[in-house]
């Protein structure tokens, strides 16, 4: 092939691409403020975590370190950063419908909101979380420990367990979903998702002392909510039973569509477990493998592969 032919392809290959960015509209993006990239926002999780997990994640700290100043100035960087993931987000939003309308719905004096100020009143509201949050995945952490005889401390678990890194990152996104703030949660989790093998929609509610051991395949979907001191095993699947659909054939969107898992239940591995009206009671077992679309008493032990 000469430079010539080639040089003529690749102006016809050009032609097609550029025509198709016209006919499929839908997936383009050109000529706006950027989104939050997904490099942006694991930047943020890092500075995150570092609040998290001192000396785990981020710059080392040292034994006579000034925690207050420490604290205070990776606070200060880490507001200004999430400030600008969510004002990209609130710009884009504020074009589309979006759930978070609400978020900026009202009028101040004839005017519209300043999404920027909005912003940083949302990211100091959402830090404002992170004691809460810290406290949640230490009792992660010591269920991780105690629930596993193999782990030898918690250097160990924080480092090296997926589950953990999972479900650190869910409480993370956890409280943004509920700020009602859009994307940001869902590319935090999805990242974890990619990392980990354990994929746990944002929207989860997810109690105390939650331990995935192994990790991989796990899946957790919106509306599913689970109690204090669960632990599950890799391949499990919190999910939907059915999708209910509105006349024109789209999907029903909200409602309960995931179960509901008790204190102390125990799922062993690769136990798949549907619909929102299904709830495994209070310290029961389901034993792996097995297929549950109707509730699981209080106590009970489930070992049949479909109930």
């Amino acid at each position: 092939m000469t430079a010539e032919e080639r040089s003529q392809r690749l102006r016809s290959l050009t032609d097609k691409v550029v025509e198709n960015y016209r006919v499929l509209g839908g997936i383009n993006r050109m000529g706006e403020k950027d989104l939050p990239s997904q490099r942006a926002v694991v930047a943020i999780l890092e500075e995150l975590q570092a609040i998290i997990f001192p000396g785990y994640h981020g710059e080392p700290v040292p034994r006579d370190a000034d925690l207050g100043l420490l604290v205070g100035s990776r606070l200060e960087v880490l507001q200004r950063h999430l400030a600008e993931m969510i004002e990209r987000t609130l710009v884009f939003c504020r074009s589309q419908e979006c759930a978070c309308k609400h978020l900026w719905s009202h009028e101040d004096d004839g005017r519209s909101v300043d999404l920027g100020l909005l912003s940083r009143g949302l990211s100091l509201e959402y830090l404002e979380c992170l004691p809460a949050v810290r406290s949640l995945v230490d009792t992660d952490v010591r269920a991780a420990f105690e629930g596993d005889p193999a782990a030898i401390n918690t250097e160990e678990i924080i480092l090296c367990y997926p589950g953990v890194k999972a479900i650190t990152v869910h409480r993370l996104a956890h409280p943004l979903y509920r700020m009602g703030i859009p994307l940001l949660p869902r590319i935090m989790t999805e990242w974890a998702h990619q990392q980990t093998g354990v994929d746990i929609h944002p929207g989860a509610d997810i109690g105390p002392y939650f331990f995935i051991d192994h990790g991989s395949g796990v899946v957790i979907g919106e509306t599913t909510v689970i109690g204090e001191r669960v632990k599950i095993y890799q391949g499990v699947t919190l999910g939907a039973l059915s999708f209910p659909r509105n006349p024109d054939g789209s999907l029903v969107k909200g409602g309960k569509r995931h179960p509901t898992v008790e204190d102390r239940a125990t799922i062993y591995a690769n136990a798949t477990i549907l619909g929102g009206e299904t709830v495994i009671g209070a310290r029961a077992v389901v034993g792996g493998g097995a297929w549950i679309t109707s509730s699981v008493a209080p106590g009970e032990k489930v070992t049949s592969v479909t109930r």
